[in-house]
């Protein structure tokens, strides 16, 4: 009877510590707020896949719109003078060629009042300035001056929208410090010739 009690009461105790070391444990766990709040981690702002595709399309838009959208408002000035300087060539190429243009079609009516037939004080002259061969050679001059204006108007156009889509997309491009590809040296102790390479460096 005596071993009976005597077990039971061992027994008792042991329960008792370890509810009281669990309640311990329980207490441990449950951190200060205060440090919780300390020990936040920055999160960083999550990768947007349709960034570029938004950007390309506010470019295609309105030429700029999409640099304004990736924050590179510095490149807006140079995307509008590119396509103002096209916008100007061509106009101004359109100009002469109409101007060479309704001469010729003068001279194939047989006119002899064309702009070319008067010198510079308004005086008609016997020969004109410009001949009828020269009138076609202006003519191709100037068109093909035209059209070349007008694909660098558009190719103006077309780098625009693609330079919004690859800077939206190196703007979340990930630069980290443990992907790196540095020059490197390295003199050859067999026949002591300089290596010159590239290093590509990955840390874990």
């Amino acid at each position: 009877m005596p071993n009976k009690l005597l077990t039971t009461s061992v027994f008792a105790l042991l329960f008792c510590c370890l509810i009281t070391a669990q309640e311990k444990n329980k207490k441990k766990e449950t951190l200060p707020e205060a440090i919780v709040a300390d020990s936040l981690v920055k999160i960083e702002k999550p990768i947007n896949p349709l960034s570029p595709a938004k950007a390309a399309f506010y470019s295609a838009v309105l030429p700029g719109l999409g640099q304004a959208y990736n924050k590179r408002y510095w490149k807006i000035p140079i995307v509008y003078g590119g396509l103002a300087t096209g916008v100007y060539f061509y106009t101004t190429n359109n100009k002469e060629y109409n101007r060479y243009r309704d001469a010729y079609k003068s001279r194939l009516a047989g006119l002899t009042t064309d702009e070319f037939y008067f010198d510079v004080q308004g005086n008609q002259l016997t020969t004109p300035r410009v001949s009828t061969d020269g009138l076609q050679r202006g003519q191709k001059f100037y068109k093909r001056n035209k059209e070349i204006s007008l694909l660098v108007t558009l190719g103006i156009y077309a780098l625009n929208i693609i330079d919004a889509n690859v800077d939206a997309h190196l703007m979340q491009f990930n630069v980290d410090e443990n992907l790196s590809l540095v020059p490197h040296f390295k003199m050859n102790e067999i026949d002591r010739t300089s290596n010159l390479g590239l290093t590509l460096n990955f840390n874990f």
